[in-house]
């Protein structure tokens, strides 16, 4: 597994070796001991799936509040999506930055998004399926989101949202007296 940092502290991308023959391939998505050095002293605690049927659908921007803070590691198993990280933590040089990434399942990427951050993706093919590893029990009480809209992001979605759930259009603006995540 390569591990190539990006430029917000933190915020990881994987890389599997792909090994391919006249069957298949194979790839390793976990090794706790190769994921040592980002991962430790956290553990996985719960593994999530997602399968999103429209191209252009937008899910996110989640997180969860401390002390329900959560590492995720998120894997495009099929299909392909424009994968983003936003920074939120309190007094981080890199507060309100983010990056995003294509995960697919040709690229055996995975977006490894540390706490403080929130998280969101866009289909980019119809029927994309993820696979999330995460370190902290989901807390229905801890979650919060931000709208994918936001102004102060302007996140330039590579494509029109095709769909978006009630429940993220109504997240709150930043503007609304966000004052960030404390990790």
């Amino acid at each position: 597994m390569k591990i190539t940092p990006t430029r917000i502290k933190g915020l990881s991308i994987l890389e599997a070796s792909l090994f391919e023959d006249n069957r298949g391939s194979f790839a390793r998505l976990f090794c706790a001991r190769e994921l040592d050095e980002i991962l430790a002293p956290r553990c996985i605690a719960q593994i999530n799936f997602s399968r999103t049927r429209t191209r252009g659908a937008v899910r996110g921007l989640h997180y969860q509040r401390a002390p329900h803070a959560e590492m995720k590691l998120v894997t495009c198993l099929k299909g392909r999506v424009w994968d983003v990280a936003v920074d939120l933590r309190s007094g981080s040089p890199t507060y309100l930055q983010w990056h995003s990434e294509e995960l697919s399942s040709q690229n055996s990427k995975t977006l490894v998004i540390p706490e403080g951050f929130a998280h969101g993706f866009q289909v980019l093919e119809p029927d994309s399926e993820l696979l999330y590893l995460h370190t902290a029990f989901y807390e229905p009480s801890a979650e919060g989101g931000i709208r994918p809209t936001e102004p102060m992001l302007n996140l330039p979605w590579p494509l029109p949202i095709a769909d978006l759930s009630l429940r993220d259009q109504s997240q709150p603006l930043l503007s609304s007296g966000f004052a960030g995540l404390h990790v």
